[in-house]
């Protein structure tokens, strides 16, 4: 029987160390393998967010129409004259004092020459009268003259006075007449409408003009009654007109009554001048009544189903559920979050649309310019 000599008990003890170090590195292996196999790939690479606290403004939104803060009617004061020049159109910006049409004067210029020549005829007769009054005044001492004779000469004297008086102011209707000859504007403005035409013959009190004044227009919302407790004269408003761009206006006033059918009220707002308006133009407008604080997430990870607002939640397996949320105010790409989400979830900013229940994600870095947040 041989014995196994030292030098070959090394050997065999190398041998057996061999194969059990290649066994292990087997082993190995075939655990990564499985653990590779196992592992999900991921479906989409995803920039993820928390919500972020800012400060958004507190409004009340109302509808409502442009309008004319107040709008003069221009009319004629002449009666049965012929309009002989219209000096202004639709849209003119007019000044005070400022001629937009003008009647033929003819006809007033003859009866305003007439009473003058009547009103220096009665001048004269009052001259006669007067001095026939002092003559008859000065005999009374001597008794040549009646105290009625002197009476009667006093009346005439009066009476040629009263008739010049009576013919001073007749002069003074056809000169006031002729003046009415003239329409002028009563205020700066701009004309918003236009019924005068030449040749015309109108009576006194016909409409020829229509003038916004001072070229100031007002925004006129319907605003619920429960809202109006909270809005005061200084209130700033954001006006956007129908296609046009929003318009920065200020509460004038707020209506005392409130309509018992629509349980609306109205509130004035004051527009600047000049802007995209124009009157009878439809409008919506926001009420600043105020800020609070409150979670906002980007609008891009608010996915839309069934009339839901839905986010995408990362976990930390990498795995994303999906969640209802309640949002409300919106303020630049921002959206408020009022519940049913917590402030340390993290959410999938983008894609949403091409997740679904369980699927893994490979998280990246968000860009740097994702991390701006409009505050208000």
């Amino acid at each position: 029987m041989n014995r196994l000599t030292p030098s070959r008990w090394t050997l065999l003890g190398a041998g057996v160390l061999v194969v059990t170090g290649a066994a292990v590195v087997g082993l190995r292996a075939h655990a990564a393998d499985d653990k590779k196999a196992t592992t999900p790939k991921p479906a989409l690479s995803v920039v993820v967010t928390q919500p972020q606290r800012a400060t958004l403004g507190l409004g009340a939104r109302a509808n409502g129409n442009i309008a004319a803060w107040q709008e003069a009617i221009i009319g004629t004061e002449a009666n049965g004259l012929r309009i002989a020049d219209v000096k202004v159109n639709v849209g003119d910006v007019v000044k005070r004092g400022q001629t937009l049409a003008t009647f033929s004067a003819d006809t007033l210029q003859a009866d305003l020459l007439q009473s003058r020549a009547t009103v220096a005829e009665a001048e004269a007769t009052l001259a006669d009268a007067a001095a026939n009054a002092d003559r008859a005044k000065s005999l009374r001492a001597t008794g040549a003259l009646s105290e009625a004779t002197i009476n009667q000469y006093v009346t005439a004297e009066r009476t040629a006075k009263a008739r010049l008086d009576a013919q001073r102011a007749a002069a003074q209707s056809r000169q006031l007449k002729l003046g009415q000859t003239a329409v002028l504007a009563p205020d700066n403005g701009v004309i918003s409408s236009r019924s005068a035409t030449v040749g015309a013959v109108l009576p006194a009190g016909q409409e020829l003009f229509r003038m916004i004044r001072q070229g100031r227009l007002e925004w006129r919302g319907e605003v619920a009654s429960t809202d109006m407790a909270l809005i005061r004269p200084g209130v700033k408003v954001t006006v956007t007109p129908a296609g046009g761009a929003p318009i920065a206006g200020v509460v004038r006033m707020v209506a005392p009554t409130v309509d018992p059918q629509t349980r609306n009220g109205i509130v004035y707002v004051d527009l600047p001048a000049p802007a995209s308006a124009r009157a009878g133009m439809f409008a919506r407008g926001e009420f600043e009544i105020g800020s609070s604080s409150a979670l906002t997430l980007p609008q891009s990870a608010v996915q839309m189903r069934d009339g839901f607002s839905y986010v995408f939640k990362v976990g930390a397996d990498s795995k994303v559920t999906q969640a209802k949320i309640a949002v409300g105010r919106r303020i630049g790409d921002r959206i408020e979050v009022t519940g049913g989400l917590d402030a340390a979830a993290r959410v999938v900013v983008s894609g949403g649309g091409f997740l679904a229940e369980g699927d893994t994600v490979r998280v990246v870095e968000a860009p740097a310019a994702t991390a701006s947040m409009p505050r208000k």
